[in-house]
């Protein structure tokens, strides 16, 4: 009788019914690991050849230095003949001026290390939204993840979280990795020539603002990026075949028309908005940055050299992304376009 009543919990334990946190939780395991090569190995790659390209980059320039030091052709401000080419030297003999200019480009160079990854993340995401719900209809494996307790809703939503937020918040850790290498390699560069990387490099730079930056880009990116992920998830929940085709004419075709038209022009605007804020929006979404083109005050672009693009780039600046009406307008639409995905996945179980 005792052993009988012992049982009891584990029996009622067994049979208790899943919380919907821990199946969602489930699910973007699911999509990480069924697209893990998108997701961790695309990116991680992609810095990684970037660090073998600067590596290579810094062997020939290692190679070009010590050919012009040995033939007397390499001078600072035209007078001074570097033996050895000491970076010591090189850095007693810069101004403030100079030694801001030198931060300035060290971080652009972090941010043109911690690019690729992101280059790569625009086309998995695109493509991994396409493919989200028609992948499963093509293959005829939709009725079986039917069959399995959970709800449309939650698949789809699961696919949107993972292309949302999954997918670049591991690009930014990877673009962080990278940025970080990139550093060490740079360091490594100034210590061989005598140089002290704290004074040359990691003083002058700022990796952790940049990273700050990256990191307050993943809610923006989010947000920014909904209409094209409903976009994309729509066509693949209802197009029969070629999503990609249906995905790409629709807004093409509509910006076509308007521009043709002339339809803008009823509402005292251009075609040209018409191909920025809705053709784009609906394809674009995927690249990241692509809202700073569209905060107060850019368009006209900037004229301070390398210290506006790295103003455009803090965190200060992407974050009042998130006050821009057209963000929260998108994301609107966007939302609209997830709720008709999941309608369109309960009817259509067509291989």
């Amino acid at each position: 009788m005792n052993a009988a009543d012992s049982s009891l919990p584990t029996t009622a334990r067994s049979f208790a019914p899943v919380h919907s946190t821990h199946t969602f939780k489930m699910l973007l395991k699911r999509e990480y690991w069924e697209h893990r090569g998108g997701f961790l190995w695309a990116p991680l790659i992609a810095g990684a050849i970037s660090l073998v390209l600067t590596a290579v980059a810094f062997i020939f320039a290692e190679v070009a230095a010590r050919r012009a030091i040995s033939s007397g052709q390499l001078r600072i401000d035209g007078e001074v003949i570097v033996n050895g080419l000491d970076l010591g030297a090189l850095t007693r003999t810069l101004d403030a001026d100079k030694m801001q200019q030198l931060a300035h480009g060290i971080d652009l160079s972090l941010v043109m290390a911690a690019f690729w990854p992101f280059v790569v993340l625009a086309f998995v995401v695109f493509f991994y939204c396409l493919g989200s719900l028609y992948d499963d209809r093509k293959d005829r494996s939709v009725m079986f993840w039917k069959s399995l307790p959970v709800s449309d809703a939650q698949t789809v939503l699961s696919k949107l979280a993972s292309a949302a937020l999954v997918a670049p918040a591991v690009a930014v850790v990877i673009a962080l990795l990278t940025m970080g290498s990139y550093m060490l390699l740079l360091s490594g560069m100034v210590m061989i020539h005598g140089g002290n990387p704290v004074e040359l490099l990691w003083g002058p730079a700022s990796p952790m603002r940049l990273a700050a930056g990256l990191v307050a880009s993943i809610p923006v990116f989010a947000l920014w990026g909904l209409p094209t992920f409903g976009w994309l998830m729509l066509c693949s929940a209802w197009a029969r075949t070629k999503p990609f085709l249906w995905a790409l004419m629709v807004p093409l075709l509509a910006g076509i028309a308007v521009s043709w038209f002339k339809v803008m022009e009823l509402f005292d605007l251009d075609a040209g908005w018409f191909w920025s804020n809705i053709v784009g929006r609906m394809l674009l979404g995927t690249v990241s940055g692509t809202q700073l083109l569209h905060a107060p005050g850019q368009a006209q672009g900037g004229s301070e050299g390398l210290q506006d693009v790295l103003a455009h780039l803090s965190t200060s600046n992407i974050l009042a992304s998130l006050a821009l009406p057209s963000l929260w307008i998108g994301a609107l639409a966007g939302a609209a376009m997830i709720l008709v995905a999941i309608r369109l996945r309960r009817w259509r179980d067509e291989g």
